[in-house]
């Protein structure tokens, strides 16, 4: 009687549930991607430094990161719904409050509070692909991310227009009202697998058995995964990818009034701001099922280090060219597109590595990492830049975090994850021809 119970998900097809994790995720985009729209008005309205207002958005995402390891233990508990409905309230108040905001202490405290709610959000839509997707687990927790990633290029457009037209805080409080009303309803349909539920016909052993990537066969608790040499590996790539990409994400409006390129029409009548910021916030969420099919094939390492290295040229090129309407559109895309897979590479490796009974909680220690890039990124980057007086001391960081990223992936983290395997119990892949 239990088998035929737990043997079927109580839902039609579990794609359904991918499809309403991705669109929860885009509902909650704008609060990350849409951010540096709003710097400029920002800091006029606010009479506020760029450094001052940029800290609202270490604020965001530090309380959408750190607080994920016991949003993802809410999860792991009492299942995703409650969770995601309760995260789409704050996300809602989060811009709501913002708009309303008469200082920059306001400011920060309601974008904070926003971040509460994305985080849960995030890591909620993130835990349920890894339960659902054993079998495909790099693509579809990266499709799902991706969903965060191309959010905003639906609705960059009419915010910016609409700040043009009624002002930062009056497009605050509508679009708050609108993703916050997305997300509840949106996440009223989610549902969790049944546990030790597994897709009809998959085992771990056979997966093992037809691609690179390696598979732990216990699922670790949170205090176990700490303990771990290849989760602090992990950290710290993640945490040098964060802050490449959170630099792009909070300060390319003011890179490009820096270098004069934010208002010259490239195309469709479209300033070349707006349209980098379509053309990223697209790229930005191919970039992580793409990426994650991928690592599905040749393994997370080995794709960290092309991914990270491809990141690092795009950067010196951007340097070199940034001053050119047309290549900073293009460049900045590219520039996503070679950071963004960060957030399916690394909570596809967490469930090889520690299983998926925690995946949620796991993932979400590890996401803490984010927060601290975002300190680098936000206020310490504008500060930087002010301090400089241009944005090249910020840029070549940028490049030289990603280069040392990629090297560490493929040297330090590859063999950390060998032996975190062969000590938790592995399921190992077959060699493709030409061995490792």
């Amino acid at each position: 009687m239990s088998t035929a119970v737990t043997a079927q998900p109580r839902v039609v097809n579990r794609w359904w549930q991918f499809a309403a994790a991705f669109v929860t995720m885009m509902a909650i985009a704008n609060l990350q991607y849409a951010w540096t729209l709003f710097t400029g008005p920002l800091t006029r309205g606010l009479h506020a430094t760029l450094a001052a207002v940029q800290v609202a958005f270490a604020a965001f995402v530090l309380t959408e990161t750190w607080l994920v390891p016991f949003e993802g233990w809410l999860v792991d508990t009492l299942g995703p719904r409650v969770v995601i409905m309760a995260g789409g309230v704050l996300v809602g108040l989060g811009w709501i409050g913002a708009g309303l905001s008469h200082s920059v202490g306001q400011l920060v405290f309601w974008y904070a509070l926003g971040g509460v709610g994305a985080g849960a959000v995030y890591g909620a839509c993130i835990g349920h692909a890894l339960k659902w997707f054993p079998d495909h687990r790099g693509l579809v927790a990266g499709a799902v991310a991706g969903g965060y990633g191309i959010g905003t290029a639906l609705t960059v457009a009419p915010i910016a227009a609409m700040i043009k037209t009624s002002g930062w805080a009056h497009t605050f409080v509508v679009w708050g009202f609108i993703q916050g009303i997305i997300v509840i309803i949106l996440g009223s349909f989610i549902v969790r697998p049944p546990k030790a539920w597994l897709p009809p016909g998959w085992t771990p052993q056979e997966a093992a058995a037809r691609t690179r990537v390696r598979q732990s066969s216990r699922d670790l608790r949170p205090h176990e995964v700490v303990r771990q040499g290849s989760f602090w590996g992990l950290y710290f790539i993640m945490t040098l990818m964060g802050f490449t990409g959170l630099v792009v994400t909070a300060q390319i409006s003011p890179i490009a009034r820096f270098y004069h390129v934010d208002k010259t029409i490239v195309a469709f009548g479209l300033t070349a701001i707006v349209l980098a910021i379509q053309l990223d916030r697209v790229l930005n969420g191919l970039t992580r099922p793409f990426w994650g099919w991928v690592s599905d094939h040749i393994g997370r390492e080995n794709t960290m280090f092309i991914a990270f290295g491809i990141q690092c040229l795009t950067i010196v090129v951007w340097i070199h060219t940034i001053a050119h309407p047309v290549a900073f559109v293009v460049l900045s895309g590219l520039a996503f597109f070679s950071w963004g897979e960060i957030f399916s590479l690394f909570p596809a490796t967490v469930g090889d590595l520690y299983g998926r009974a925690y995946a949620t909680t796991n993932y979400g220690i590890l996401y803490t990492s984010k927060g601290v890039a975002s300190i680098f990124a936000g206020p310490v980057a504008a500060a930087a830049k002010q301090s400089s007086g241009n944005w090249g001391p910020v840029l070549w960081t940028m490049a030289g975090a990603s280069a040392l990223a990629a090297l560490l992936a493929l040297f330090w983290l590859k063999p950390l994850a060998r032996r975190t395997l062969e000590s938790t119990g592995q399921m190992v892949a077959a060699p493709a021809v030409g061995g490792e």
